[in-house]
Parts: C-alpha cells; structure tokens; sequence
C-alpha cells in the first residue's frame, strides 16, 4: 500500500524550498528593479502557501518511506517544481503562454536548456537568475538539496536518493546519506562561488558571471545572452567555462578526492580515463577539421573545438559557434558526443559515460566467450568483477534508451519535422543537451514547435533527467499492484 500522506508531506516540504529560492531570485530583481520582482513575490506567496497546507495537514502521517513513495516524490518533486516555478514567467507576462512557461521551466530543473526564447536580453534580471537558478537547483537534485538541509527527511532518505541518483553506482562519500548530500553541495556551491569569481575577473559582470557559474556547474547551458557563450569573445572566459563544464561532468567523488590531493585515485578511475581520453580525441579531430576547412587559427580551432565538444560531452549546451555550419563529419562528431553524457554521479545528463564503458566491456568480452564457451569471463571495472545484474541493469537502459529514441522520433517526424531535425530534437531532449540539429540547432529555439511537441519534449527531459526508469517504473501496472 503506498503512503500517499509521506509522499505530500514531503512535497510540501520541496514547495517551501522553492518559494524560499523564489524569494531570493525577488531580492535580486528588486535590486536591479527592471520589472518581474513582484510577479517572483507573488509566486513565492503561492508556492509557499501551498506547500505549507500540504506539509502542515500530514505532520501526524506515517514516516514509513519505500522505494514506491520515492519513485513517486522524485517524479512529482519535479513535476511540481516546474509547474509552480513557471509562475513567474506567466504572472510577468515575459512568457504569456502556459505551455512555453512549462517548457521553459522543466527545461531548466531537468538542465536541459531547450529555450523557447528569442529575446532573452529583454527579460528583467530577477526572471533571468530565476532562470539560471532553476537549473542550478536541478543540478544537484531537488532531493539532494532537501536530504541535505532538511533532517525532517532523514527516515527514508536513502530511498529518495536512489529514486533520483539511479545511475549504476553511487558512492557515497560518508555513510550518512546526510552528511553525502551536504558534502555533495559543498563542493557544489566551491566550484560555481570559483568559477563566477573567476569570470568576474575576465570581465563578464557580477550578474551574468553568477548566472553562468549556476547554468555551467548544472551543465544546463542557459545564458543571459541570445548568442550564448559566443556574446564575449574572451579566450579567458570560454577557457574558464571549458574547464568548469569538464569539472561538472566529472564524477563528484574525484572532485572531493582532488580537493583532498588524492590524485592517485582519480587517475586509477577508468571511467574518469575513458571521459578524459574521449575529450582529448574528439577535441583534436575536430580542431584538425576545421583547420583544414575553416583555416582558422590553430588556437582558435582548438579552442571552439575543445568548448563544443566539453560543452556537449556534459551536456550543457553552451555554445561559441555554431557547428551545423562546420564539415558534416564533424557535425556527426558532434551528434555522436549526444549520446555519450557526463560521468556517473556528476551533474551531466545523458546515457552516461560509465555505462558506455560496460557496454564496450561487455561486448568485447562476449566474443571471447564465443571462443571460449566454457570460460567465465566476468566484465571488471575499477580492478573488480561487476555483477551480472548490474551488467542486466546497462543493458536494459540502452535497450530503452533506443526504443524511446526511435519511437520518440516517429512522432517528431509525423509532426512534420525532417528527419535532422526529428532526431536533434529527441537527442538533445532526452539527454538534456539543449541545442540539436536542424531546426533546433545552436542557432535557433524551440518556439517554433507546436504545443503538444513541447509537452512531449517536456517528458523527455524528465525522462532524461531521472534516467528513465524512475518514470517508467511508475507509469507501468506493476508499480501499483501489492
């Protein structure tokens, strides 16, 4: 039987959390007091009203939290988030229509960063850091920011932070789940503090260098300027942004191990090898094409194609050139690196560089029991035997994966879309990338697409974001039988 109390006590407890974020993105506007202040004080009032009938009417509920009720509070927490955070845009009128809100909205919690928005210089600063921090929330998670300043949550964390962490494995870096998720935004909210400092000081204003340190850390790729990172045409800054985009997508256990001078171990890591490796060789493939199509410095080569491929390795989305304009070999390059994502537990969406890794493993190695029938051959990462299951688990989400892919592209295509543009969009929003191909390519937005697409793009990105089986898992029968 699921408790359906727990689950909207908790949920209220993530409304207020939103409000008091909304509250801080009015404080910001009214500083700048360009219009969109009140509509952020006005939402904030409703969320946190909301939220806090829901959490006060089940103070006296069940605490007894299963996987069910945390499948359910991470799908609906973001669900929720999205559909009260677009209050903003809607109540100020800067995004008049409800479906452009939404897509907007969840665009930004799942950090997916498909913008609707064609003049997003125009918009007041309060909606634009609401903007970016709707997706600096949803970088982290939601959860992973309530497990670790609310200690309401502690009977049954655990199950929240496997319902919204689902990759292949998690580590955590303290036994507490707690004190996991507290060390987690630690180094969270050092790099993003580092990195808006550091762009601060290669010229790009306090405002712009905030919001960009928010979308670059949650590899969600909002900017506060319609021609993205390409608006400043500082080295500095797309360096500075280059390497914190690679920190993002990097699994925050090596990051904790490097703020701690365990180098030894992160090297020793063969997904982080495997993510580092890819890097450097899509980047020189790249950065030798357009030398020799675009004959364009070797320094500025590089350097676009070292941002664009970190850029969508992560996925974050930002971009400095548009690469639909390159080679189309290096455009495949490109649409190839969709596919990939960050590492496992980093803020980078997509299949994820771990998985892809077991699957080579896993495929090699069958030849070899081909020859070998009687041999056991298990797949090793790290130095150790991976189970069966978890070798079950990859292969079931890449099963899916290509299922929804191809499925999600038929009903792009029979909405009137080319095949370039079908499949850019279904990429770029299920692995939370932002920019596609053709019609949704770095050039352009998605404003162009009708409504019912934005909704079934909008579930993409959830789908993406929770990593498919947290929503399949409860939208199947199963889920509800005893």
């Amino acid at each position: 039987m699921i408790n359906y109390r727990i689950i909207v006590h908790i949920l209220g407890i993530l409304l207020l959390v939103e409000g008091f974020f909304m509250l801080l993105s009015a404080l910001v506007g009214a500083f700048y007091h360009d219009g969109g202040e009140l509509s952020l004080v006005i939402s904030a009032g409703i969320v946190t009203a909301t939220g806090a009938i829901a959490w006060s009417s089940t103070r006296r509920s069940s605490r007894d939290l299963g996987k069910r009720e945390g499948y359910f509070i991470v799908t609906l927490g973001w669900v929720l988030f999205s559909l009260f955070g677009s209050l903003p845009f809607l109540l100020s009128a800067s995004i008049p229509n409800f479906t452009d809100a939404f897509f907007e909205t969840i665009s930004g919690f799942t950090t997916t960063g498909a913008s609707i928005l064609t003049d997003i210089e125009s918009m007041p600063h309060g909606l634009l850091f609401w903007r970016s921090l709707t997706q600096w929330l949803g970088g982290m998670g939601i959860i992973v920011l309530t497990l670790a300043i609310l200690p309401v949550l502690g009977v049954g964390g655990m199950q929240l932070f496997i319902a919204e962490v689902p990759g292949v494995t998690y580590d955590k870096l303290h036994p507490r789940i707690r004190e996991t998720a507290k060390r987690l935004w630690t180094i969270y909210i050092i790099f993003t503090f580092s990195e808006a400092v550091l762009l601060t000081i290669g010229g790009m204003d306090i405002f712009d260098a905030v919001c960009h340190s928010f979308t670059t850390m949650a590899t969600g790729g909002y900017s506060t300027k319609q021609a993205s990172i390409a608006h400043w045409s500082n080295p500095y800054i797309h360096y500075v942004i280059t390497v914190f985009m690679f920190l993002a997508g990097t699994n925050f256990m090596m990051s904790y191990f490097a703020l701690h001078l365990r180098f030894g171990k992160i090297f020793r890591n063969e997904e982080f090898r495997f993510y580092l490796g890819s890097v450097l060789f899509f980047t020189l493939a790249v950065s030798m094409g357009l030398w020799l199509t675009l004959g364009c410095t070797p320094e500025k080569c590089f350097r676009d194609a070292l941002f664009q491929v970190v850029s969508i390795i992560t996925t974050t989305g930002y971009v400095t050139a548009d690469y639909l304009t390159w080679l189309p070999f290096l455009t495949v390059l490109i649409f190839i690196l969709m596919f990939f994502g960050g590492s496992a537990g980093s803020t980078g969406g997509g299949v994820k560089i771990v998985r892809i890794l077991l699957l080579l493993k896993n495929s090699f190695l069958e030849l070899k029991r081909l020859i070998h029938p009687n041999a056991v051959i298990p797949v090793r990462y790290n130095g150790k035997p991976v189970s069966a299951q978890v070798i079950s688990n990859v292969l079931a989400f890449a099963f899916f994966y290509l299922i929804i892919i191809i499925s999600s592209v038929a009903v792009m295509s029979a909405m009137g879309y080319d095949m370039d543009s079908s499949f850019g969009a279904v990429a770029a929003s299920l692995g939370n990338i932002g920019p596609g191909l053709g019609a949704v390519g770095p050039s352009e937005t998605y404003a162009h697409i009708p409504d019912v697409g934005k909704w079934f793009l909008s579930f993409l990105m959830l789908v993406g974001r929770l990593e498919l089986f947290t929503v399949i898992i409860i939208l199947s029968p199963a889920f509800y039988r005893k």
